[in-house]
């Protein structure tokens, strides 16, 4: 196991009952979104807003309902990762056709 899959499954436990989140895009965030799949098996009931076409599709093929933003005023928490990250928590996003959506679910997150 990596970094990257530890650092996602562990996000995956913030998610509670209830909740309306943003699941990211990446090698990270996939984990999460495997470890929510298996969460969701399990019983745990949310929702999810997906930052792009690949965290959709994996999302579905794991049986995560989904939210379109236009849906939700706002989002409890939002899980995505970041290429990387110095001692001030200060953090560099990658760029691709995610970003700008990834900056949208992020700004209507509690958390």
């Amino acid at each position: 196991m990596n970094l990257k899959q530890l650092a996602g499954e562990y996000a995956a436990n913030f998610v509670n009952d209830g909740m309306k989140i943003g699941l990211g895009t990446g090698s990270t965030v996939y984990w999460t979104i495997q470890k929510l799949g298996e969460r969701v098996k399990e019983g745990l009931s949310f929702q999810a807003v997906p930052t792009s076409k690949e965290t959709e599709a994996l999302a579905q093929q794991l049986n995560i309902p989904l939210l379109s933003l236009n849906d939700v005023q706002s989002l409890d928490l939002t899980i995505d990762g970041a290429d990387e990250i110095d001692s001030n928590l200060q953090l560099i996003k990658g760029g691709g056709g995610a970003l700008l959506r990834e900056k949208i679910v992020a700004s209507s997150s509690k958390n």
